[in-house]
Order: C-alpha cells, then sequence, then structure tokens
C-alpha cells in the first residue's frame, strides 16, 4: 500500500525533485508562437559564447569553470557520464569558502559531508580513506578551508579524467562547430540583405 511521498527518504525525493524540474520543460503545454520562439532561440544564441570563447576553454580547466556557459556545458557531459557529483562537490566546496557566517558555515559543512564525503553517500565522490578522514577531522571546528584538501582532489581528477574527454566530446565539438555555422550564416544573411 502507498504511503506517499512521506515514506520516501530524503535523497530519493531530491533526486525525483530535480528529474521532474529537468524533465518540466517537455511536461508544460506550449501555446508560443513562431515569432516568439525565434525570438527565444536568438536570445539564447546571444548568451551563448562564440566559437573563440568555447576554444579558450581548451586552456584550463579553470577557464571553463569561470564562464557560465562552460561550466553549464561540463555539468551536461559529467551528468551524460553519470559523474555530475563531482562538480557539484566542487561548487559546494566553492560556496562554503564563501560562507562568512560561523553557524551557517558549521551547517553547510554538515550537509556538504553527509551528501558527499560520508561513505554510502548519496553522491560520494571518489576520494581516498585518508582524505575522508583528514577532511572529517577538521569539520569538528570548520573554518572555509575544511573542505580543501578532498576539493584539490576532486578537481584533479577531473582536471586530468573529465575535462579531457570532455573536450574531445560530441558535446564539445559540437558546441564549435554550430557557433561557427550560425557565426557564418549569420554574416552570410547580413551580406545578403545589404
Amino acid at each position: 500500500m502507498c504511503r506517499g511521498l512521506s515514506s520516501l527518504q530524503s535523497c530519493c525525493l531530491e533526486r525525483a525533485k530535480g528529474i521532474k524540474s529537468r524533465l518540466g520543460v517537455f511536461l508544460q503545454t506550449s501555446e508560443k508562437s513562431y515569432s516568439s520562439v525565434q525570438a527565444n532561440n536568438i536570445e539564447k544564441t546571444k548568451s551563448r559564447p562564440s566559437s573563440e570563447e568555447a576554444k579558450k576553454w581548451r586552456q584550463s580547466l579553470d577557464k571553463m569553470l569561470a564562464h557560465k556557459y562552460g561550466l553549464a556545458a561540463f555539468r551536461a557531459f559529467l551528468h551524460s557520464e553519470y559523474s555530475e557529483e563531482n562538480i557539484e562537490f566542487w561548487l559546494a566546496c566553492e560556496d562554503y569558502r564563501k560562507t562568512k557566517s560561523s553557524a551557517k558555515r558549521a551547517s553547510k559543512a554538515k550537509k556538504i559531508y553527509l551528501e558527499f564525503i560520508e561513505t554510502n553517500a548519496p553522491k560520494e565522490v571518489n576520494i581516498d580513506y585518508e582524505t575522508k578522514d583528514f577532511t572529517k577531522s577538521h569539520l569538528l571546528k570548520p573554518n572555509c578551508s575544511s573542505f580543501d584538501v578532498a576539493q584539490k582532489k576532486i578537481y584533479n581528477l577531473m582536471e586530468k579524467d573529465s575535462y579531457a574527454r570532455f573536450l574531445k566530446s560530441e558535446l564539445y565539438l559540437n558546441l564549435i562547430k554550430q557557433r561557427e555555422r550560425t557565426t557564418s550564416q549569420s554574416d552570410t544573411n547580413r551580406q545578403s540583405q545589404t
């Protein structure tokens, strides 16, 4: 007998909410006219990086993560590889580091530990026992650098493994090609209009 959503574990509810929000686009009925869809596509194109900007992401993982669309593309790639917990952990650590209030910092530290570091955590990241133990010991009195060692290990893992595969991925290569085609088509359209 179904007992409703309250019987589900919180991690299952969070994942279900995430899936629902990602699929929400398909669930909504759309009554947009062609012109409003076209205007929306133009707006999206403006917010995307140029081919040259996207090519700069090859310089370093830092450059890519600093770019809003680069981060989004990398997240999508990691999601497709079932390893998005790495970037989520890294981002949670970045947010944690910026937290000024010691009460909020303690709360966030506990949440990050339970979600990403604890053995069998819902989004457990791949770090060695010594790093887990070191991080856990630093959470007794959390400070802004409590997760630095673990975050650096995950960053290095992403940089050496996921980032290299991302640069060779269809997603990234298509982004560069699509932007080049869009730019050349726009130039051709402008020339034909004059």
